[in-house]
Parts: C-alpha cells; structure tokens; sequence
C-alpha cells in the first residue's frame, strides 16, 4: 500500500489538556477519519497540550513551543481547526493560534506566493451554545487573510441546545446532518488540496 499523498494537521483548540475527554478532540477524529477515507494521511494534535507563548512572531523564544508546531503546519497540505464556542466566540486556544499564524503573511515562497496559498482549511466547532456560524466565519476570515484556500461547504459543526450541559462527546450517535457536513467538508478539502497540488495559484508579480 502507498503512502498517503496528501497530509492533514487538525489542530484541537479545547482548553482541556489530555487526557481529558474533549468534544472539539471527538469532533476532529470524526473530520480526520473522513479525510482518511478520502485518501489523506492524518495527524491530531491537542494545542493545551504544548506552550504556545504569545505573540506574532515565528518563534517567541523561552519555552515556546510553537515552532514545533509551526513545523508541522507548514508540511501539511490541510489544516483542520477544532474550537468549542466560549461566550460566543472562538476558544481564547484559537485566537492564540490565529494570533502566531499572523506570523506567516511575511512568509512567502521564490514565486513570492505566501507560503500558506496552496493549503487548504478546514473549521470544526462544537458547543452547547449559538455562535458556530459567527465562529466559522471568524477563522475562516483570519486564514483566509493569511493564505489558506477554503472548500465549498469546508465546515462543519454541533450545537446543543442553549443553556442545557449536553456536550457533543456526551451523544451515543453523531446526527446524520452532523456527520454529512463532516464528510461533505473532508471530500471537499482534499479535492481541493489535491487540485492545488498539481496546479499552485500563479506566480505574484
């Protein structure tokens, strides 16, 4: 058997460190398991598992641990974003990630294409509150911003019902439109990377 062409990174954005049982962590297997039926090789990593300092820079130095991450980011073709909703917006996970990807819109190839043109990205947010739309469309526009092609229907997610302490790790079954959008999101993603693959955006002037 061949190895996969393409590769994912899905980054989990929960505030909770492993081992503990997490719904973004669930949500993201369920988008990688998808992108493996699809072809793409995966990797999950859970983000408050590591040091992630603040800043815009590459490498903040100390104990950062970003550029190990940043490392991993750069050698995948699709990069999935897993976040809870928190007081309706992004895990404060998420935007540290956004905030050390702000690092990359310098960052460019020798077609002075920004290095991240040619991935591709993937959103998956949970929470037992509103705000997945709005959550979505923030970090779809913030990768977008820094170079990230998104796929038709490239998201997917679960909301409980308002005020109420069910978690999505917590459902015996995912509901089928749950599980549509997240096969639709992961088929679309690696179609799309595989087309960037073979055909990069032009050359900037």
């Amino acid at each position: 058997m061949t190895a996969p062409t393409l590769t994912a990174l899905a980054l989990v954005c929960s505030l909770k460190r492993s081992p503990a049982e997490s719904s973004s962590d669930l949500m993201a297997r369920h988008v990688c398991d998808d992108l493996g039926a699809a072809g793409v090789g995966t990797e999950i990593l859970r983000c408050a598992d590591y040091t992630i300092e603040p800043g815009v820079e590459a490498d903040m130095g100390g104990d950062d641990q970003w550029p190990r991450i940043r490392e991993k980011i750069l050698g995948a073709d699709i990069l999935v974003l897993s976040t809870p909703v928190w007081v309706g917006h992004p895990s404060s996970i998420t935007q540290r990630v956004l905030e050390r990807l702000d690092a990359e819109l310098s960052n460019t190839d020798d077609a002075g294409r920004p290095v991240l043109a040619g991935k591709v990205v993937l959103v998956a947010v949970v929470g037992n509150e509103d705000g997945a739309h709005k959550t979505v469309a923030d970090v779809f526009q913030a990768l977008n911003d820094m170079g990230y092609s998104i796929p038709a229907q490239g998201c997917t997610y679960w909301n409980g019902e308002a005020m109420q302490g069910v978690d999505f790790k917590d459902l015996d079954t995912v509901p089928d439109p749950v599980a549509g959008a997240t096969a639709a999101a992961a088929r679309n993603a690696a179609h799309l990377a595989g087309l960037l693959s073979t055909g990069p955006y032009p050359r900037y002037e």
